[in-house]
């Protein structure tokens, strides 16, 4: 399965990859009810990069990363140094991280999730210096190594990711077995195999999928799902560099969770459908290069009062050091950015590779926006959430108006005043339309 016959290819292509797994007792994320440090590493974490160069030398490096989140800062330091060292627009560089919640706190993310010590700030500081030399480095790699490769896609599915808003997960077994899962997901797994030129062995794997990594929530490094099923599809093929992007799976979680085994059974189901896919004929990339990046204005609806905010730091409540946190945060950025707080420069970024068009959504982004545009669109378009910058979830307009977790609450551990101004669905799928159309003129 590793070899396909040579085919002629003007493409070229190039991986490369970094351990970030943290030496220290880091700070972990994702869960408000850690509190203490990790324990130790089960998975090393890792970021790995994708390189394409089409028949003109038109060239993009996409990065992905064992993390939880990422921040605009970070994405922006590294792609400047991409940029001044390679001559790219800064629309060629994109990053996306799994969302593993076994995965250290980045400084200046998901600022509400507790209060942290100062020298787990300290240690924080000091790891997202090497984290952003560590992306650079894969990244330098994957553009240093180019070299001539065919590049074909295809799909398959996998059915492990349940909409966690309709279902309760002890109902989930039940609901399944009687086939009555409620709420919209996206069970598609598009693949992206990249083969050497001459001999066609199978030199690079991109696959994706739209659910919470999720399934672990120890005090051990993990790459949980997508960790597994990168490592199982690295066995199954060997000298590949195989890389996992997050799709919009906000509201998706992973279904039987909460062990190893669990998480190692998905990453095999994962697995198992990215090989269905390389089984079956794939479609050619054929064509060039093109890529976009722009930032849609938004805003947060409500801004709170010097009176909440010590309410919120005060009162007795479930998960008060969280509260405390969101308080500490808001009232933070109040002090230096004002009213300012209330808006919000918000990452849109399409790709054109080929015949095939990506785009990549920042923040958690809810299944509706992968569902409505992939939708909507003419063409072939694989979207991802997730990417860029990760600040806050990011709610369609149902989502919004039901309000819960993903519309309305989760703004507390992200730091942020309030949840989003109506309105938001319509200009990020504008803009997405927008930049995938003008890619596809280029």
């Amino acid at each position: 399965m590793d070899a396909a016959p040579p085919a002629t290819a003007a493409w070229q292509a190039g991986t490369g990859r970094e351990k970030i797994t943290p030496s220290d007792a880091l700070w972990m994320t994702g869960y408000a009810t850690r509190d203490h440090p990790a324990e130790g590493t089960s998975q090393e974490l890792w970021v790995k990069a994708l390189a394409v160069s089409d028949p003109a030398g038109h060239r993009g490096v996409l990065l992905t990363l064992d993390l939880c989140g990422v921040t605009r800062e970070i994405s922006d330091f590294v792609s400047t140094e991409l940029m001044r060292r390679y001559g790219l627009p800064r629309s060629a560089v994109m990053t996306n991280v799994s969302h593993t919640h076994c995965s250290p706190w980045l400084e200046g993310s998901i600022m509400g999730l507790r209060i942290f010590p100062p020298d787990g700030i300290k240690k924080a500081a000091d790891y997202r210096v090497e984290l952003q030399k560590k992306m650079i480095a894969a990244a330098a790699a994957a553009l240093d190594s180019l070299a001539p490769a065919s590049l074909a896609w295809g799909e398959d599915t996998a059915d492990f990711g349940i909409n966690r808003r309709e279902n309760p997960e002890k109902d989930v077994p039940a609901r399944r077995a009687a086939g009555t899962l409620r709420g919209p997901a996206d069970p598609r797994v598009p693949v992206l195999a990249i083969r050497d030129a001459a001999t066609g062995a199978l030199r690079g794997l991109l696959f994706s999928y739209a659910c919470h990594n999720t399934t672990l929530s120890f005090y051990q490094w993990h790459g949980d799902y997508a960790g597994c099923a990168q490592a199982e599809l690295e066995r199954r093929h060997p000298g590949a560099t195989v890389l996992f992007t997050l799709g919009c799976g906000a509201d998706i979680n992973p279904n039987p969770r909460g062990t190893v085994a669990l998480a190692e059974q998905h990453g095999r189901a994962l697995a198992d459908a990215a090989d269905r896919a390389l089984g079956r004929p794939l479609t050619a990339v054929v064509g060039g290069f093109a890529s976009a990046l722009e930032d849609v204005p938004l805003t947060f609806a409500t801004k709170p009062s010097a009176a909440e905010l010590r309410e919120a730091a005060e009162k007795d409540q479930p998960n008060k050091a969280m509260h405390q946190a969101w308080s500490a945060a808001v009232t933070a950025q109040l002090r230096t950015m004002g009213d300012a707080i209330l808006r919000y420069a918000y990452p849109v970024q399409a790709w054109k590779v080929g015949n095939l068009s990506w785009a990549a959504l920042g923040g958690e982004v809810v299944v509706d926006y992968g569902l409505r545009l992939r939708a909507e669109d003419k063409g072939n378009l694989w979207v991802f959430g997730y990417s860029t910058d990760v600040m806050a979830y990011i709610p369609s307009e149902r989502v919004l108006k039901e309000g819960r977790y993903e519309g309305a609450t989760s703004m507390i551990p992200y730091g942020r005043p309030g949840p989003w101004t109506p309105g938001l669905e319509e200009k990020i799928v504008a803009k997405t339309h927008e930049l995938i159309s003008r890619t596809r003129g280029q």
